[in-house]
């Protein structure tokens, strides 16, 4: 029993579930804490404005990324951040490019404050909506990532307005 018990532990490490959200422009509503209780990292798109965001996130427990976005003002977070996971490469940053960079696998993205999900050439283009004023009609939402050895899974959730 415990090598089943083993193997489900290394399997639990292989994935990684991440929130990603983007624009909550000083409001952090309750459902988004909910949903961060049961992640193993917070990617923030930018446009954070009171830092007491980020601190409530680092409060609820994983790790929690940042890029800075048109409405932040503490330029020590970084406008954009490449990371590894699952073998796939990640770029976060708030404001969409024109073109996706070549040397990346997935583009994470804010900003626009409408939820994406588009493959240009190879790289899919993701944005979790926004979870405080969303645009065109587009509900209030942030999306659950999904990270196992080399695939990925995007879920957006949707809030009720």
């Amino acid at each position: 029993m415990v090598g089943l018990w083993s193997f489900f532990g290394i399997f639990a490490a292989l994935v990684s579930k991440i929130l990603v959200i983007a624009d909550t422009h000083d409001k952090l509503p309750p459902r988004v804490v909910e949903l961060a209780k049961n992640a193993d990292e917070i990617w923030h798109l930018g446009d954070v404005c009171n830092e007491i965001i980020l601190d409530e996130l680092r409060g609820i427990g994983p790790r929690v990324t940042v890029v800075r976005g048109n409405c932040d003002y503490n330029h020590e977070w970084p406008l954009t951040v490449d990371l590894k996971r699952g073998g796939l490469r990640f770029r976060l940053q708030h404001i969409p490019p024109e073109r996706p960079p070549p040397d990346v696998d997935v583009l994470l993205h804010g900003h626009t404050h409408v939820p994406r999900h588009e493959r240009r050439g190879t790289v899919l283009l993701l944005n979790p909506g926004c979870v405080t004023r969303p645009n065109r009609g587009a509900p209030r939402s942030v999306a659950e990532l999904t990270i196992a050895q080399g695939t990925l899974d995007w879920r957006l959730i949707n809030f009720e307005r």
